[in-house]
């Protein structure tokens, strides 16, 4: 298994990701759904944590961004903000 692309697109089995007007600031560019369902906004490109199902980043540049659905595509959830 490969980390995907920052611009892979969201899948769409997934519940509808946070809106980007909802970041805490410009400078949180990436957005991610761990597989339990939580989404969270990253400062810096966040890694995958295989055995969890999880994103990872120093909690400094991590913050929940909200709920969702669980979602086994979670490693296809990674997406860096539009420019």
């Amino acid at each position: 298994m490969q980390t995907p692309s920052p611009s892979t697109p969201v899948s769409s089995s997934t519940a509808t990701p946070p809106d980007w007007a909802s970041a805490p600031g410009p400078q949180w560019r990436w957005r991610a759904q761990d597989a339990d369902g939580q989404w969270f906004w990253y400062s810096t490109q966040p890694q995958p944590n295989w055995p969890g199902g999880v994103w990872r980043s120093n909690s400094r540049h991590q913050q929940l961004a909200g709920p969702g659905e669980p979602n086994p595509d979670w490693l296809e959830s990674l997406e860096e903000r539009p420019a």
